[in-house]
């Protein structure tokens, strides 16, 4: 193996070894030190490829956006046949899902700092998925005037269901309204597309 393929082994092997810690401790407190131990190499060995934990932390970030692409790219796949709102639907639970089952994760991947640092690479992670929302959102709203911004609507749905993934890990949207989140998610639906059938 070349230094170059070496090279590109370990930065794997660091990255991977942080999605794991992420998964099993959370993200906070996930130190360099952890992720080089974690990964069976020397403390000072991540910073020849990253040079900050914020590089670090970005890196396996858009771990997290590939893995939450892939699930709603599968989901959509199975549901190609139906309406624009049904798979908008299906896009929203999915989401949630994700947001459930890979809470570290998913805190992570939206930690202003990253964000703000602009090493996450926002428009490689999460503009390819959040283009995929506004053509759904386009789509099942064939009859808005011209004027409007798909974008902003898009927008505004995403940060609902930002808002439901958020609210409901801490469990004060439950307490709230004492309703289900799927009940909830319909709600955000019906607000941003009009009622529609129950089932979506």
């Amino acid at each position: 193996m070349d230094e170059r393929n070496a090279d590109a082994g370990l930065r794997e092997r660091l990255v991977r070894a942080g999605v794991e810690l992420v998964a099993e401790e959370g993200a906070r407190g996930v130190s360099l030190r952890e992720i080089a131990r974690h990964a069976g190499v020397s403390h000072g060995a991540p910073r020849r490829y990253f040079p900050t934990h914020l590089s670090l932390l970005s890196a396996i970030a858009r771990e997290g956006f590939g893995q939450l692409a892939a699930e709603v790219g599968r989901v959509l796949d199975e549901r190609q046949q139906e309406s624009p709102r049904a798979q908008l639907a299906a896009l929203a639970r999915a989401y949630l899902a994700f947001a459930r089952g890979h809470r570290g994760m998913y805190e992570l991947m939206f930690r202003h700092d990253l964000l703000e640092s602009g090493e996450l690479g926002l428009r490689e992670t999460s503009l390819p998925l959040f283009d995929v929302l506004v053509d759904l959102v386009v789509r099942a709203r064939p009859e808005d005037p011209p004027e409007a911004d798909p974008r902003a609507q898009a927008g505004a749905l995403w940060a609902g269901l930002h808002g439901i993934a958020q609210l409901g890990a801490w469990r004060s949207l439950q307490l709230a309204t004492g309703s289900e989140e799927d009940d909830v998610l319909r709600a955000l639906l019906d607000a941003h597309l009009g009622p529609g059938p129950v089932n979506t």
